[in-house]
């Protein structure tokens, strides 16, 4: 095909494209899109009960998956058309769409997956495909060679190296498309070690995730780098550079990174602990690698840096056991019997469904109140996770129950009054 900005070039894709056998190229780029779309509707189908949108999308044809196989089916036909009497130039004008098509999807699908939620899609959807269909249009009409060559006339000095304007505008796209690829990579790899079934305990799958992530993402980092045409030796000065600026100006977030592996590693606080720092009680949501998330039972959350549940107190309910020890009181009137009455309260509290059995509630006199007997009741539950306030209430509810079932009565509070205080 002929260069498109030239008139020969453009009068001589015309005629082409009028020639008889083109047909016999739209039918065979029919053919190659129909297989890529059987092929996978029919993983689709198959695959519906597993997390694939990076690869399907919300549709079939949505995801990777589509342009991907379409772009290798149309690529291996390109070769069986001179055997059938016909050239490539439907199919010259079809690779660069499929492959700016795979682009797309594949950055923003990953995007989308790893990061979501953040300005940086919202950024990439914009300008990641004005970038691809232009890189696509400058290729079909012939203007991208021409704007290379110029690229490669300007040269731009970055240290003691001269590099060109073209070469640092591939390494540069290179560079994103290997940690777009890294970011991906470590985003599957994490949501396998987190869905995970295995036997590992959920701490150390985290922090396997999170190192993976983090060495995926250097590794792709170094890549990036070298094909950006930087030299790799500058990373130790620059390796000592930002070791100086964490010594000094990083050293919060540094110790936050760390607390947050030694955290991971040693399990003194895990995903699904009830913990209570600095008056603020909840369960552990999340433990990330700077800050722990802590959800209280009303549904407020707390973000607590890690550096603080290393230095400081932490209270954990349900480290060495899940089990939690609860208690009530009451008070009954001087004049009822004791040894008849406690037997009846424990197997009121057994009657609450996530009181334990064992260790079994117990009930002791624990003072001669004003008004009454003041005793105190001790349950244990052993799903904290699920509220203390409404095993509470469930508790005093059996115990009012059974207190009235047997007639015992709840006294209100006594004053006595003198004689000499009632005289005029």
């Amino acid at each position: 095909m002929g260069h498109l900005l030239d008139p020969n070039g453009l009068q001589a894709l015309l005629n082409a494209l009028l020639q008889p056998a083109v047909l016999i190229e739209a039918g065979v780029l029919l053919v190659c899109l129909l297989l890529a779309w059987l092929c996978v509707a029919g993983l689709h189908r198959h695959l519906k009960h597993r997390a694939v949108s990076v690869l399907f999308g919300r549709h079939v044809t949505d995801g990777v998956l589509f342009p991907a196989l379409a772009l290798l089916l149309v690529v291996g036909a390109r070769g069986l058309l001179p055997g059938l009497g016909a050239s490539a130039v439907l199919v010259n004008l079809a690779l660069p769409v499929l492959l700016s098509l795979l682009v797309i999807r594949f950055t923003l699908r990953v995007l989308g997956a790893a990061l979501p939620q953040s300005g940086l899609l919202e950024l990439a959807g914009r300008s990641v495909p004005w970038l691809a269909w232009s890189a696509a249009l400058l290729w079909i009409t012939g203007a991208l060679p021409v704007i290379l060559e110029e690229l490669e006339k300007i040269n731009l000095k970055i240290g003691a190296a001269h590099i060109s304007l073209r070469n640092l505008i591939e390494g540069s796209l290179t560079a994103i498309i290997v940690l777009v690829l890294a970011l991906w990579l470590s985003s599957v790899i994490e949501s396998r070690l987190l869905r995970g079934s295995s036997n590992m305990d959920f701490s150390l799958r985290k922090i396997a995730a999170n190192a993976t992530r983090a060495l995926l993402l250097f590794v792709g980092l170094l890549f990036a780098l070298s094909a950006a045409g930087i030299d790799l030796t500058a990373i130790g000065v620059l390796g000592g550079a930002i070791g100086v600026g964490i010594g000094f100006g990083m050293q919060k977030l540094a110790a936050n990174y760390v607390s947050g592996f030694v955290i991971l590693a040693e399990r003194s606080l895990r995903i699904g602990d009830i913990v209570k720092v600095d008056g603020f009680e909840g369960r552990i949501s999340d433990i990330k690698m700077r800050y722990t998330v802590i959800q209280a039972l009303d549904g407020r959350e707390a973000i607590v840096p890690n550096e603080i549940l290393i230095g400081q107190r932490v209270e954990n309910s349900s480290l060495a056991d899940p089990k939690m020890r609860l208690q009530t009181a009451l008070q009954v009137a001087y004049a009822t019997d004791l040894d008849a009455l406690l037997p009846q309260l424990v197997e009121a509290i057994n009657e609450v469904p996530r009181v334990l059995a064992d260790p079994a509630p117990m009930v002791h006199l624990s003072k001669f109140a004003t008004d009454g007997l003041e005793l105190s009741l001790y349950f244990w539950i052993g799903d904290p996770e699920n509220g203390q306030n409404n095993v509470h209430s469930d508790v005093n509810l059996a115990l009012l129950r059974r207190l009235n079932q047997l007639g015992v009565e709840i006294p209100f509070p006594q004053r006595v009054l003198h004689g000499a205080a009632l005289a005029p």
